[in-house]
């Protein structure tokens, strides 16, 4: 049995992720550049994923194995603590692929 304190976290990642993929629905690549609004939101919510992933117990990530849970909090700390220079390709790419492939193991997670 996880901590509940992980199901919370667990919801917040689910909650942002879905967010992600919805602001990138319909979207395409060449909108991330042009519309600092739409850039600004999958960054934050992306920036949410992995502050909330970065507190999930140990037990918990190696419960979910199929999740990249340093990858998914190295992209939190490089959108946070980095330069100004955001790579758009890294971002678009989380939230039109890599995102979905969470979700569906969030999902299954929090139903048990």
């Amino acid at each position: 049995m996880r901590p509940p304190e992980d199901d919370v976290l667990l919801r917040d990642m689910l909650t942002f992720s879905r967010r992600a993929v919805a602001a990138a629905a319909d979207r395409n690549r060449s909108e991330l550049d042009s519309d600092v609004v739409l850039a600004a939101a999958l960054e934050r919510f992306i920036e949410v994923v992995g502050e909330a992933a970065s507190k999930v117990s140990a037990s918990t990530k190696e419960g979910a194995s199929d999740i990249p849970w340093q990858n998914v909090i190295d992209l939190r700390n490089e959108l946070f603590y980095g330069d100004t220079s955001v790579d758009n390709d890294i971002v678009w790419n989380v939230a039109s692929n890599d995102l979905r492939e969470m979700i569906s193991t969030l999902e299954a997670m929090l139903a048990d």
